[in-house]
């Protein structure tokens, strides 16, 4: 038996950082689309609808990422459906990131100048055109910096899956660990993926951040 680390154990984490990166585009892309609708739910006019919306994110965000994919991976076998790892660990991270991103999506909206919403208005644009074409692009900008900086919460959130088998870059450090039983350099390594990860996300956020404000001022000043 290998009781040492060595470029297989190494190749494995690697994969194991594949699928994690995948999972996490998977949660983002399903999150982002449901999210958007959600963001739209909260800011329209018919109460119904908003309540619904409002309740579905409180739901959503007062439940531990962990009980979701519980429920779904263990609860639903018990209903007569049975998921794989991956579709457990996708659905679950969808739904937590839809209602995160759709509260952040929420308020970009909201931030958009209530002038610009009047302005729509009175050139007599359709409530979706004046959506579209004038207060979509608007809260877009608004939007990056924080949706960029969430991603990095989507991305260590994936780690949860291990819990239900899915082998991404945790599950791999600990199948690998219960192998050589050498947990300090075996998750060390695991973390500096994790930074690998992640570090590029958080630097495009902070950068967004600092260099937005300045864009929207000096264009500001230049009209």
């Amino acid at each position: 038996m290998t009781t040492t680390l060595n470029i297989h154990h190494f190749e494995f984490l690697l994969t194991g950082a594949v699928w994690t990166i995948v999972l996490s585009a998977m949660a983002f892309v399903g999150g982002g689309a449901v999210g958007f609708f959600v963001a739209i739910a909260r800011i329209t006019p018919f109460k119904a609808v908003r309540i619904v919306s409002m309740a579905y994110v409180q739901l959503i965000q007062g439940t531990p990422l962990l009980v979701i994919m519980f429920i779904i991976y263990f609860g639903l076998p018990t209903l007569g459906l049975s998921v794989s790892p991956l579709v457990a660990a996708g659905v679950s991270l969808t739904v937590y990131v839809s209602a995160y991103l759709g509260e952040i999506w929420r308020g970009c909206l909201e931030s958009v100048p209530k002038a610009q919403w009047e302005a729509a208005e009175c050139l007599a644009l359709t409530k979706p055109q004046r959506m579209f074409k004038v207060i979509l692009p608007q809260a877009v900008r608004i939007a990056t910096p924080p949706t960029v900086g969430f991603s990095v919460q989507i991305v260590k959130n994936t780690s949860l899956a291990s819990v239900v088998g899915f082998v991404e870059l945790t599950r791999a450090g600990q199948l690998i660990n219960n192998s050589i039983f050498e947990p300090f350099l075996t998750y060390l390594i695991v973390a500096a993926l994790y930074f690998c990860l992640c570090f590029p996300l958080s630097a495009f956020s902070q950068r967004l951040e600092r260099t937005g404000p300045r864009k929207r001022a000096t264009t500001t000043s230049a009209a």
